[in-house]
């Protein structure tokens, strides 16, 4: 058996601030990489153009970043539960490494490769790198796992943040015999997304790549960071890191960008910045929370986590949901949320919130179709995160308060009040007065001139609706707990 080591990226593609990847150079110098090109995710019919442009973009930066460090990125296009043990045997790698993960469908295909490769004897090592810190380590005083945001994040700042580890450089590669090996057990050309069948034209929010990451994360931390808090929930400000997919997959790692926070702390100048800089610390250790939350309950995958909510009566109006998916509710800041969605790939976290609030309460749609349609449309799409935040605007999730309802209205008001967003991705509206764009009570006359629909829903009314709904969905589930 050689001294090769096999490192299988999925969500953590770079070498610098690998875990895994260190592990394996301190193991051996032979450290090669590879990616498997997974048809059981590539041909579901949620996956969204720009997130494989994303993907395929950043693994083209890996690949260049392993040339730098004198190896190489393997790509596969196979079911990686009969590719991966079947590339590692055919190079006589003494073990694989990787990274665990904390989604039901990759802990399930990591327990199968494993098992292949132990009856193949070869070694198998797993490590935590994209989070700060595993699931194992986060517990309540009775020895569970947390259901409350709060009281996870005092336990969870409370801990030592380890710091980021070396990238990999000084590796060898193949040699050529074992570069025919490998080309002949299903080693493949990086494809374009083109040649998946996923089209995406329009720019990315954030290029892909580790070294476009790390400028992202420096161009926040000095320029944005500071007043983070301030100006997080406006769409309009770029007052957000918009490192959502670099985190994603992993193009930068979370010690690197929490290790920039107490970088940031420790230069600021006021009580200010240091609150804001605290505000996006507590956002990062919600991506934990929800992430712990999705491996200790793989169930919030397929429903809610609340009992009292797996039932509930939607009326789930399919012309209403094609409504919300084009951005023509007729509510102004909902419209221009989708149609940001629809055509860049990306919407601001805070206008998350409000489509899926809106689709859920005033239209009375599951919010598993949003999720999904999210799934379809976002290039930084994170099923733990996604999940979490659908299951929390849908009060169906872990959150301490029952029935969270937002008025549109309300939320143009206070976080678009002069109707800078709304203008951008509702062009239609841009001659028509702020109030009347921020309050959507657009006379009929005006919008019939400018092509805009009329709201599709009364708001208070199916906000009353939606509570009448609640309590008798209460009631009944009170009742069953009894009897």
């Amino acid at each position: 058996m050689s001294d090769l080591i096999l490192f299988w990226h999925r969500r953590d593609l770079r070498i610098s601030d690998n875990i895994g990847l260190a592990a394996a150079r301190k193991r051996s110098q032979k450290v090669v990489g590879v990616f498997c090109l997974d048809p059981n995710i590539l041909e579901r019919d949620d996956v969204a153009p720009a997130r494989m442009v994303y993907m395929i973009g950043s693994l083209q930066s890996l690949k260049e970043r392993y040339q730098q460090a004198g190896s190489q990125l393997l790509i596969l296009h196979d079911n990686p539960t009969q590719a991966i043990p079947a590339l590692a045997a055919a190079l006589n790698a003494k073990a694989v490494f990787w990274n665990w993960d904390v989604e039901p469908y990759s802990k399930e295909r990591d327990r199968i490769v494993t098992e292949t490769l132990k009856t193949k004897g070869i070694e198998v090592q797993n490590n935590w790198d994209q989070l700060l810190h595993s699931p194992e380590d986060i517990f309540t005083g009775s020895n569970k796992p947390y259901t409350v945001y709060t009281p996870f994040w005092r336990n969870w700042s409370s801990k030592p943040k380890t710091e980021p580890v070396e990238e990999l450089k000084d590796a060898e590669n193949l040699t050529p015999a074992e570069q025919e090996a490998a080309h002949q057990s299903g080693v493949v050309e990086l494809p374009t997304a083109k040649d998946l069948g996923f089209v995406w034209d329009n720019e990315l929010v954030t290029q892909p790549g580790e070294a476009a990451a790390q400028e992202k994360l420096e161009e926040f931390c000095d320029s944005h960071l500071g007043e983070y808090k301030e100006q997080r929930n406006f769409p309009a400000v770029h007052g957000t890191s918009q490192l959502s997919a670099a985190l994603k997959f992993g193009v930068i790692g979370i010690r690197t960008v929490w290790k920039a926070t107490e970088t940031a702390l420790e230069n600021s100048r006021s009580d200010e910045e240091q609150s804001s800089i605290r505000g996006w610390q507590q956002e990062l250790a919600w991506r934990e929370f929800y992430q712990h939350a999705m491996y200790w309950f793989p169930e919030l995958a397929e429903g809610a986590f609340r009992e009292l909510l797996q039932n509930f009566p939607y009326e789930n109006n399919e012309e209403d949901f094609q409504a919300w998916c084009e951005g023509r509710t007729g509510y102004p800041i909902v419209d221009a949320a989708m149609r940001q969605m629809n055509e860049i790939g990306w919407m601001h976290n805070r206008c998350r919130m409000i489509v899926a609030n809106f689709l859920t309460k005033d239209l009375l749609i599951d919010p598993r179709k949003g999720e999904k349609y999210f799934m379809q449309k976002l290039y930084d799409w994170d099923l733990s995160a996604n999940n979490g935040g659908w299951q929390w605007s849908a009060s169906s999730g872990m959150d301490p308060k029952p029935v969270r309802i937002f008025n549109p209205a309300t939320q143009a008001q206070k976080f678009d009040p002069d109707g800078d967003y709304i203008r951008e991705w509702v062009p239609e509206l841009r001659s028509v007065d702020t109030e009347y764009l921020v309050t959507g009570k657009i006379p009929a006359l005006e919008s019939e001139a400018v092509g805009y629909p009329a709201p599709i829903v009364d708001h208070n009314k199916r906000q009353r609706q939606y509570k009448e709904r609640y309590q008798q969905q209460k009631e009944q589930f009170d009742k069953t707990l009894t009897t």
